[in-house]
């Protein structure tokens, strides 16, 4: 576990990023032109046939390879199979799955899992293209509201 000494002197940015509907070439670019030294995956299944370009081990050769770019996962920071399987089934919306899902942060005491260092110009992965119904949104806006002064960049 990690402790925060204090929030951050500066400013530190976030990135964001979901690979659906992106093509390789996209999805490196945009984290190339960002500046993302580090990928944080965030998602529960990183091993999926359907990942695509973004599974697990060819994410972090490319990561390196293409654009120099860290990678680590952290499911830590994914909603349970049961969070997310009840919204995906239909059986909460998206409401109950942010309260929920907010809910599971705070008691994971999220803020204390990674060190600040760690998240400067890092980028949060998962799957969904957009962020508004997205759990790096909720992630990243969690921890802006525990660590301080966050930048967030959603590519």
């Amino acid at each position: 576990m990690y402790t925060q000494d204090k929030p951050p002197a500066q400013k530190i940015t976030i990135f964001t990023i979901g690979f659906t509907k992106k093509n390789a070439r996209t999805f490196f670019e945009l984290l190339k032109r960002a500046g993302v030294k580090r990928l944080i995956d965030i998602r529960l299944n990183n091993e999926s046939q359907l990942a695509g370009f973004t599974k697990k081990d060819d994410l972090e050769y490319f990561l390196k390879e293409i654009a120099s770019i860290e990678y680590t996962h952290r499911p830590e920071f994914a909603p349970t199979k049961d969070i997310l399987d009840d919204y995906k089934k239909k059986r909460i919306t998206w409401t109950d799955y942010e309260q929920r899902f907010q809910t599971l942060l705070k008691e994971r005491r999220a803020e204390e899992l990674i060190a600040t260092a760690e998240l400067d110009d890092a980028c949060l992965l998962c799957s969904e293209p957009k962020p508004g119904e997205c759990h790096r949104r909720l992630v990243v806006e969690y921890l802006r509201s525990k660590l301080g002064d966050i930048e967030i960049r959603h590519l």
